[in-house]
């Protein structure tokens, strides 16, 4: 299967703006089947101002995302602000191309910046299947709780989508590679680049991982881009077979 990650900068809190360049990016490169990840809150940027950009799963964002799904012919999935019952959610969202959607709510939500004083947290892990691989969605944040992140048996693909700060990129990189290899199956890191209204600068370091913790595709550090990787369902069973180190992994239950 095709991966192909954007990542792309962000117009803050404009949606049509975001989308356009999305679109116009997505248009040029032409990814063609597989599927698509955009970054974290992809039509907005990381806000704390949730009210005025909020919408429903039946708004334009969703509505957008099924459009260049189906016109592609791939699976598209992101972060988006979604309002719901007088609560706001920090919401993966997963369209096939014919039409299927399946969400996430993000579950660690970032402290330290007052997230979880605006969002509601999310209380359900979701692994959606598609074609030959299970996709466990993931947002950001959630890149730092193995527990949260570990393959059950039921995941081929990690996804996090993103607003990871420059700073912190060392960080980024690293439990990228680190949860490929615990977990023994693919990781898609899709982050943003350029500066948020309060100074944060976001330099991408997006990229696509092996199960062994290989890099198979990564975009150029600061700049706009799309590139893509093929995931190998083939090589992923005969590794696991050949290592099945999951054998050995401890059983737990969340509670």
């Amino acid at each position: 299967m095709k991966a192909t990650l954007v990542q792309c900068n962000l117009t803050w809190e404009d949606r049509v703006a975001s989308l356009a360049n999305i679109s116009s990016m997505l248009d040029a490169a032409s990814p063609g089947g597989g599927i698509v990840v955009l970054p974290e809150m992809f039509t907005t940027g990381f806000t704390m101002n949730p009210a005025p950009v909020a919408e429903g799963m039946d708004g334009n964002t969703v509505n957008w995302m099924k459009q260049k799904s189906a016109q592609g012919g791939y699976a598209l999935c992101g972060s988006v602000v979604i309002g719901e019952g007088g609560r706001f959610f920090n919401r993966m969202i997963f369209v096939t191309p014919e039409g299927n959607v399946s969400y996430y709510d993000k579950r660690h939500l970032h402290s330290m910046s007052g997230e979880h004083t605006v969002y509601s947290r999310g209380n359900k892990r979701v692994v959606v299947p598609y074609i030959d691989f299970s996709f466990n969605l993931q947002v950001c944040y959630d890149l730092r709780f193995p527990v949260w992140s570990r393959n059950r048996g039921d995941t081929d693909v990690i996804i996090y989508s993103a607003n990871w700060p420059s700073v912190r990129s060392n960080v980024w990189k690293a439990l990228l590679v680190a949860r490929a290899m615990e977990n023994q199956c693919y990781v898609i890191g899709v982050n943003r680049v350029g500066t948020s209204p309060n100074g944060t600068s976001y330099t991408g370091d997006s990229a696509i991982i092996g199960p062994k913790g290989e890099l198979l595709a990564s975009a150029e550090p600061g700049a706009e881009g799309i590139v893509s990787a093929i995931l190998s369902r083939e090589a992923l069973d005969k590794y696991r077979d050949d290592m099945p180190v999951w054998r050995d992994a401890d059983p737990f239950d969340l509670i």
